[in-house]
Protein backbone atom coordinates (compact mmCIF):
# COMPACT_ATOMS: atom_id res chain seq x y z
CA UNK A 1 0.00 0.00 0.00
CA UNK A 2 1.41 3.37 -0.97
CA UNK A 3 2.38 5.84 1.71
CA UNK A 4 -0.61 8.24 2.08
CA UNK A 5 -0.05 12.03 3.22
CA UNK A 6 -3.02 14.67 3.59
CA UNK A 7 0.14 17.22 3.27
CA UNK A 8 -1.00 18.24 -0.64
CA UNK A 9 -4.85 19.04 0.25
CA UNK A 10 -4.02 20.69 3.24
CA UNK A 11 -1.32 23.07 1.67
CA UNK A 12 -3.58 23.82 -0.53
CA UNK A 13 -6.46 24.72 1.31
CA UNK A 14 -4.36 26.24 4.52
CA UNK A 15 -1.57 27.79 2.94
CA UNK A 16 -2.64 28.81 -0.82
CA UNK A 17 -4.31 32.33 0.16
CA UNK A 18 -1.65 32.33 2.21
CA UNK A 19 1.12 32.41 -0.25
CA UNK A 20 -1.15 35.13 -2.24
CA UNK A 21 -1.12 37.33 1.00
CA UNK A 22 2.78 37.39 1.54
CA UNK A 23 3.60 37.78 -2.14
CA UNK A 24 1.24 40.98 -2.02
CA UNK A 25 2.75 42.24 1.26
CA UNK A 26 6.30 41.31 -0.23
CA UNK A 27 5.79 43.10 -3.25
CA UNK A 28 4.02 46.12 -1.61
CA UNK A 29 6.68 46.44 0.58
CA UNK A 30 9.39 46.23 -1.97
CA UNK A 31 11.14 43.04 -0.53
CA UNK A 32 12.57 41.36 -3.10
CA UNK A 33 14.23 44.63 -4.47
CA UNK A 34 15.36 45.27 -0.66
CA UNK A 35 17.08 41.91 -0.13
CA UNK A 36 19.02 42.70 -4.16
CA UNK A 37 19.98 45.76 -3.01
CA UNK A 38 22.18 44.13 0.00
CA UNK A 39 19.42 44.62 2.68
CA UNK A 40 19.79 40.61 3.47
CA UNK A 41 19.32 40.11 7.37
CA UNK A 42 16.66 40.92 9.44
CA UNK A 43 17.37 43.50 10.64
CA UNK A 44 18.53 45.36 7.40
CA UNK A 45 15.26 44.46 5.59
CA UNK A 46 12.87 45.16 8.88
CA UNK A 47 14.79 49.24 8.14
CA UNK A 48 14.77 49.11 4.39
CA UNK A 49 10.94 47.92 3.75
CA UNK A 50 9.82 50.04 6.90
CA UNK A 51 8.93 46.75 8.94
CA UNK A 52 9.01 45.54 12.65
CA UNK A 53 11.89 42.93 12.77
CA UNK A 54 9.40 40.15 13.32
CA UNK A 55 7.09 41.22 10.89
CA UNK A 56 10.55 40.72 8.02
CA UNK A 57 11.10 37.76 9.98
CA UNK A 58 8.33 35.96 9.38
CA UNK A 59 7.15 37.18 5.82
CA UNK A 60 10.76 36.41 4.75
CA UNK A 61 11.24 33.01 6.50
CA UNK A 62 7.44 32.23 4.73
CA UNK A 63 9.15 33.16 1.14
CA UNK A 64 11.84 31.55 1.84
CA UNK A 65 9.82 27.90 2.35
CA UNK A 66 7.68 28.68 -0.43
CA UNK A 67 11.04 28.97 -2.80
CA UNK A 68 10.52 32.42 -3.01
CA UNK A 69 13.49 33.13 -1.11
CA UNK A 70 16.98 31.76 -0.14
CA UNK A 71 18.61 31.87 3.19
CA UNK A 72 21.72 30.68 4.58
CA UNK A 73 23.84 31.40 7.56
CA UNK A 74 20.62 34.05 8.43
CA UNK A 75 20.89 35.82 4.73
CA UNK A 76 18.45 35.74 2.76
CA UNK A 77 19.09 35.91 -1.26
CA UNK A 78 16.76 36.19 -4.24
CA UNK A 79 16.25 32.78 -6.22
CA UNK A 80 16.92 33.02 -10.14
CA UNK A 81 13.28 33.79 -10.95
CA UNK A 82 12.42 36.28 -8.33
CA UNK A 83 15.69 38.21 -9.06
CA UNK A 84 14.29 37.99 -12.74
CA UNK A 85 10.14 38.78 -11.95
CA UNK A 86 9.99 40.46 -8.51
CA UNK A 87 13.37 43.06 -8.15
CA UNK A 88 11.67 46.19 -9.49
CA UNK A 89 14.59 46.98 -11.02
CA UNK A 90 14.65 44.17 -13.21
CA UNK A 91 13.37 44.45 -17.27
CA UNK A 92 11.38 41.50 -16.30
CA UNK A 93 9.41 42.43 -13.55
CA UNK A 94 6.41 41.52 -13.21
CA UNK A 95 5.39 42.35 -9.36
CA UNK A 96 2.39 45.16 -10.94
CA UNK A 97 0.32 41.77 -12.23
CA UNK A 98 -0.57 41.50 -8.44
CA UNK A 99 -2.73 45.03 -8.18
CA UNK A 100 -4.80 43.06 -10.96
CA UNK A 101 -4.28 38.85 -10.36
CA UNK A 102 -4.82 39.41 -6.57
CA UNK A 103 -7.21 42.47 -6.38
CA UNK A 104 -10.28 42.44 -3.81
CA UNK A 105 -12.67 41.83 -6.62
CA UNK A 106 -10.83 38.40 -7.63
CA UNK A 107 -10.22 37.23 -4.07
CA UNK A 108 -13.91 38.10 -2.84
CA UNK A 109 -15.36 35.94 -6.05
CA UNK A 110 -12.78 33.26 -5.68
CA UNK A 111 -13.17 32.76 -1.99
CA UNK A 112 -16.76 33.75 -1.31
CA UNK A 113 -18.94 30.21 -1.78
CA UNK A 114 -16.83 28.57 -4.51
CA UNK A 115 -19.09 25.43 -4.50
CA UNK A 116 -22.29 27.69 -5.76
CA UNK A 117 -20.70 28.44 -8.67
CA UNK A 118 -19.49 24.78 -9.15
CA UNK A 119 -23.59 23.95 -8.85
CA UNK A 120 -24.62 26.74 -11.10
CA UNK A 121 -22.02 26.11 -13.78
CA UNK A 122 -20.67 29.66 -13.33
CA UNK A 123 -20.36 32.87 -11.63
CA UNK A 124 -23.62 34.06 -10.05
CA UNK A 125 -24.77 37.50 -12.49
CA UNK A 126 -22.79 39.03 -14.83
CA UNK A 127 -18.94 39.02 -12.56
CA UNK A 128 -16.53 40.07 -14.28
CA UNK A 129 -18.71 40.59 -17.81
CA UNK A 130 -20.55 43.09 -15.88
CA UNK A 131 -20.70 46.17 -18.63
CA UNK A 132 -17.44 49.02 -17.50
CA UNK A 133 -16.56 46.94 -14.72
CA UNK A 134 -13.95 48.72 -13.10
CA UNK A 135 -11.59 45.34 -12.72
CA UNK A 136 -10.88 46.09 -15.98
CA UNK A 137 -8.99 49.23 -15.52
CA UNK A 138 -6.92 47.49 -12.87
CA UNK A 139 -6.64 44.69 -15.85
CA UNK A 140 -5.22 47.36 -18.12
CA UNK A 141 -3.05 49.10 -16.19
CA UNK A 142 -1.43 46.36 -13.78
CA UNK A 143 -1.07 43.26 -16.73
CA UNK A 144 1.66 44.93 -18.98
CA UNK A 145 4.20 43.19 -18.42
CA UNK A 146 2.53 40.14 -18.34
CA UNK A 147 1.05 40.33 -21.60
CA UNK A 148 3.74 42.03 -23.48
CA UNK A 149 5.76 38.96 -24.77
CA UNK A 150 2.21 37.42 -26.17
CA UNK A 151 1.85 41.34 -28.02
CA UNK A 152 4.95 40.83 -28.67
CA UNK A 153 4.77 37.81 -30.39
CA UNK A 154 1.30 38.91 -32.55
CA UNK A 155 3.39 41.57 -33.74
CA UNK A 156 6.18 39.55 -35.55
CA UNK A 157 3.53 37.35 -36.67
CA UNK A 158 2.21 40.17 -38.36
CA UNK A 159 5.63 41.34 -39.77
CA UNK A 160 5.88 38.03 -41.55
CA UNK A 161 2.53 38.46 -43.36
CA UNK A 162 3.53 38.75 -47.41
CA UNK A 163 1.47 42.41 -47.51
CA UNK A 164 1.52 44.26 -44.22
CA UNK A 165 -2.01 45.57 -43.11
CA UNK A 166 -2.95 48.83 -43.52
CA UNK A 167 -6.05 49.00 -40.92
CA UNK A 168 -5.89 47.00 -37.52
CA UNK A 169 -8.75 46.33 -35.04
CA UNK A 170 -8.09 45.41 -31.58
CA UNK A 171 -11.20 44.07 -30.17
CA UNK A 172 -11.86 44.24 -26.25
CA UNK A 173 -8.00 45.91 -26.27
CA UNK A 174 -7.79 46.44 -22.54
CA UNK A 175 -4.43 48.04 -22.20
CA UNK A 176 -4.27 48.27 -25.68
CA UNK A 177 -0.88 46.47 -25.98
CA UNK A 178 -1.38 43.70 -28.35
CA UNK A 179 -2.82 46.62 -31.50
CA UNK A 180 0.11 48.91 -30.60
CA UNK A 181 2.93 46.45 -30.80
CA UNK A 182 1.87 46.20 -34.31
CA UNK A 183 1.64 49.44 -34.41
CA UNK A 184 5.45 49.88 -33.59
CA UNK A 185 6.37 47.09 -35.83
CA UNK A 186 4.75 48.20 -39.03
CA UNK A 187 5.44 51.29 -40.09
CA UNK A 188 2.24 53.49 -41.03
CA UNK A 189 -0.41 51.17 -39.64
CA UNK A 190 -3.28 52.27 -38.39
CA UNK A 191 -4.76 50.69 -35.21
CA UNK A 192 -8.31 50.95 -33.92
CA UNK A 193 -9.41 49.79 -30.46
CA UNK A 194 -12.61 48.64 -29.42
CA UNK A 195 -13.33 48.33 -25.75
CA UNK A 196 -15.09 50.17 -22.53
CA UNK A 197 -14.06 54.02 -22.60
CA UNK A 198 -12.84 53.73 -18.80
CA UNK A 199 -10.10 50.95 -20.77
CA UNK A 200 -9.40 53.14 -23.67
CA UNK A 201 -8.42 55.58 -21.55
CA UNK A 202 -5.50 53.37 -20.47
CA UNK A 203 -4.68 52.06 -23.45
CA UNK A 204 -4.66 55.51 -24.95
CA UNK A 205 -2.30 56.70 -22.38
CA UNK A 206 0.18 53.33 -23.39
CA UNK A 207 -0.40 53.96 -27.13
CA UNK A 208 0.88 57.56 -26.26
CA UNK A 209 3.83 56.26 -24.06
CA UNK A 210 4.71 53.97 -26.92
CA UNK A 211 4.99 56.47 -29.70
CA UNK A 212 1.87 55.25 -31.71
CA UNK A 213 -0.52 57.83 -30.12
CA UNK A 214 -1.47 59.68 -33.71
CA UNK A 215 -2.08 55.72 -35.37
CA UNK A 216 -3.96 54.64 -32.33
CA UNK A 217 -7.92 55.44 -32.19
CA UNK A 218 -10.50 54.28 -29.94
CA UNK A 219 -13.89 53.52 -30.24
CA UNK A 220 -16.05 53.20 -27.01
CA UNK A 221 -18.40 50.24 -26.11
CA UNK A 222 -20.34 46.85 -26.27
CA UNK A 223 -17.84 44.74 -28.90
CA UNK A 224 -21.19 43.16 -29.93
CA UNK A 225 -22.83 46.40 -30.35
CA UNK A 226 -20.82 49.68 -31.33
CA UNK A 227 -20.26 49.87 -34.67
CA UNK A 228 -16.77 48.58 -35.35
CA UNK A 229 -16.24 50.85 -38.22
CA UNK A 230 -14.84 48.45 -40.45
CA UNK A 231 -13.34 46.87 -42.64
CA UNK A 232 -10.18 45.74 -41.34
CA UNK A 233 -7.58 43.69 -42.57
CA UNK A 234 -6.28 42.71 -39.66
CA UNK A 235 -8.70 41.75 -36.55
CA UNK A 236 -6.98 41.12 -33.58
CA UNK A 237 -9.25 39.31 -30.39
CA UNK A 238 -6.78 38.91 -27.64
CA UNK A 239 -8.37 37.30 -24.43
CA UNK A 240 -11.54 37.62 -25.50
CA UNK A 241 -13.38 34.25 -26.92
CA UNK A 242 -12.63 32.33 -23.16
CA UNK A 243 -15.12 35.21 -21.31
CA UNK A 244 -18.57 33.69 -23.00
CA UNK A 245 -19.82 30.33 -24.04
CA UNK A 246 -19.53 28.74 -27.32
CA UNK A 247 -22.36 30.26 -29.03
CA UNK A 248 -21.49 33.78 -27.86
CA UNK A 249 -17.95 33.19 -28.99
CA UNK A 250 -19.06 32.76 -32.34
CA UNK A 251 -21.25 35.25 -33.06
CA UNK A 252 -18.11 37.63 -31.83
CA UNK A 253 -16.00 35.72 -34.72
CA UNK A 254 -18.94 36.11 -37.27
CA UNK A 255 -18.94 39.80 -36.45
CA UNK A 256 -15.30 39.83 -37.10
CA UNK A 257 -15.60 38.06 -40.29
CA UNK A 258 -17.98 40.84 -41.28
CA UNK A 259 -15.77 43.34 -40.48
CA UNK A 260 -12.86 41.88 -42.36
CA UNK A 261 -11.56 43.47 -46.01
CA UNK A 262 -11.27 41.39 -48.58
CA UNK A 263 -7.85 38.53 -47.95
CA UNK A 264 -8.06 40.30 -43.87
CA UNK A 265 -6.62 37.99 -41.40
CA UNK A 266 -8.16 37.02 -37.77
CA UNK A 267 -5.93 36.81 -34.91
CA UNK A 268 -7.01 35.63 -31.37
CA UNK A 269 -4.70 34.45 -27.98
CA UNK A 270 -6.12 32.26 -25.96
CA UNK A 271 -5.37 29.48 -23.32
CA UNK A 272 -5.67 26.75 -25.29
CA UNK A 273 -5.79 23.02 -23.30
CA UNK A 274 -5.06 19.84 -25.06
CA UNK A 275 -7.74 17.43 -25.74
CA UNK A 276 -7.41 15.63 -22.38
CA UNK A 277 -8.20 19.28 -20.62
CA UNK A 278 -5.28 18.50 -17.56
CA UNK A 279 -2.68 19.81 -19.77
CA UNK A 280 -0.80 21.63 -20.37
CA UNK A 281 -1.58 23.27 -16.32
CA UNK A 282 -1.93 26.61 -17.06
CA UNK A 283 -4.14 26.82 -20.06
CA UNK A 284 -5.95 23.76 -18.35
CA UNK A 285 -6.08 25.36 -14.89
CA UNK A 286 -7.21 28.83 -16.64
CA UNK A 287 -10.78 27.09 -16.78
CA UNK A 288 -11.80 27.28 -13.31
CA UNK A 289 -10.65 31.37 -13.48
CA UNK A 290 -13.55 31.39 -16.05
CA UNK A 291 -15.85 29.18 -13.94
CA UNK A 292 -15.51 31.68 -10.40
CA UNK A 293 -15.29 34.82 -12.87
CA UNK A 294 -17.80 34.48 -15.96
CA UNK A 295 -21.48 32.99 -16.37
CA UNK A 296 -20.66 30.72 -19.39
CA UNK A 297 -16.71 31.16 -19.74
CA UNK A 298 -14.33 28.39 -20.58
CA UNK A 299 -10.49 27.06 -21.71
CA UNK A 300 -11.41 26.22 -25.45
CA UNK A 301 -9.56 23.27 -27.33
CA UNK A 302 -8.68 23.56 -30.45
CA UNK A 303 -10.88 21.83 -31.52
CA UNK A 304 -13.59 23.53 -30.06
CA UNK A 305 -12.49 27.05 -31.45
CA UNK A 306 -12.35 25.09 -34.40
CA UNK A 307 -15.78 24.45 -34.26
CA UNK A 308 -16.96 27.85 -33.17
CA UNK A 309 -15.10 29.29 -35.79
CA UNK A 310 -16.47 26.89 -38.87
CA UNK A 311 -19.87 28.19 -37.80
CA UNK A 312 -18.76 31.95 -37.54
CA UNK A 313 -17.88 31.00 -41.64
CA UNK A 314 -14.43 30.57 -41.42
CA UNK A 315 -12.59 27.94 -43.01
CA UNK A 316 -10.74 26.04 -40.05
CA UNK A 317 -7.62 27.54 -37.69
CA UNK A 318 -4.21 27.22 -37.34
CA UNK A 319 -2.45 27.53 -34.10
CA UNK A 320 1.34 28.21 -33.03
CA UNK A 321 2.25 28.74 -29.29
CA UNK A 322 3.39 31.98 -28.28
CA UNK A 323 6.69 30.91 -26.20
CA UNK A 324 7.64 31.74 -23.95
CA UNK A 325 4.10 32.40 -22.68
CA UNK A 326 1.67 29.85 -22.28
CA UNK A 327 -1.18 30.91 -24.34
CA UNK A 328 -1.54 30.31 -28.16
CA UNK A 329 -2.26 32.27 -31.29
CA UNK A 330 -5.18 30.94 -33.55
CA UNK A 331 -5.29 31.89 -36.46
CA UNK A 332 -9.29 31.80 -37.65
CA UNK A 333 -8.72 30.90 -41.48
CA UNK A 334 -11.37 33.31 -43.85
Amino acid sequence: MPDLSPLSFIEGIFFGYRVTAALKAAIELDLFTAVAEGADTVEALATHVGAAPRGARILADFLTVRGFLEKADGRYRLTPDSAAFLDRRSPTYLGSIGDFLAAPEHLAITLEDPAARVRAGGSIGLAHTAPENPIWVKFARAMVPFMMPSAQGVAAKVTGFPVPPRRVLDVAAGHGMFGVQVARAVPGVEVAAVDWANVLAVASENAATMGVASRFRPIAGNVFEVDWEGPYDLILLPNILHHFDAPTGTALLRRARENLAPGGRLLAVEFVPNPDRVSPPVPAMFALVMLLNTPAGDAYTAAELEVMGRDAGFRGITTEPLAPTPQTLVEFLA
